[in-house]
């Protein structure tokens, strides 16, 4: 499960740690689908397409507006990782929370650390778009949208 942080022209982003088992995955298989439910509206919408990595600099701006606490906590969790008890990720949270509230060391961004390298952006560029509506007697309406080869969207309506 992912945060979307941003959607455009160019695609969907979400952030993550680059060594997680998901960014692990999204290196040997860059493709990803984004499901998005809202159970009381009957309604879904599932985005599928390649994934890249946005870049630096994008994850840098968006790393400098999250909350002080949660950048501490990126820096210091090796995410998906094993490790022997909560005890070692609070440890570790707490000196580096302790070290950048000193202001030290210089060049921290907005007051805190600066992005760690192995955490950043992931952008998917959708390639299809459904548009699911719940219907009575499972007689949904789904509307698919494929990128075409030029850029354009062809409309497709599929059977329930």
């Amino acid at each position: 499960m992912v945060l979307l942080k941003d959607a455009d022209e160019r695609g969907f982003v979400f952030y993550t740690n680059y060594e997680s088992r998901k960014g692990r995955e999204l290196l040997e298989n860059p493709h990803a689908a984004l499901v998005f439910h809202w159970a009381g509206l009957n309604r879904q919408v599932r985005v599928t397409g390649r994934v890249s990595k946005v870049s630096r600099e994008e994850s840098d701006r968006y790393f400098a507006t999250r909350p002080l606490g949660s950048r501490f906590g990126a820096t210091a969790s090796r995410q998906s990782s094993v490790i022997e008890s909560r005890a070692v990720i609070e440890d570790e949270f707490a000196k580096i929370a302790a070290l950048y509230k000193l202001g030290y060391p210089a060049g921290c961004v907005a007051g805190g650390p600066p992005r760690p390298k192995y955490w950043g952006g992931y952008r998917v560029r959708p390639e299809e778009i459904e548009f699911w509506q719940g219907g009575e007697n499972r007689l949904h309406d789904r509307l698919r949208y494929r990128r075409s080869r030029d850029g354009s969207w062809k409309m497709e309506r599929l059977s329930p």
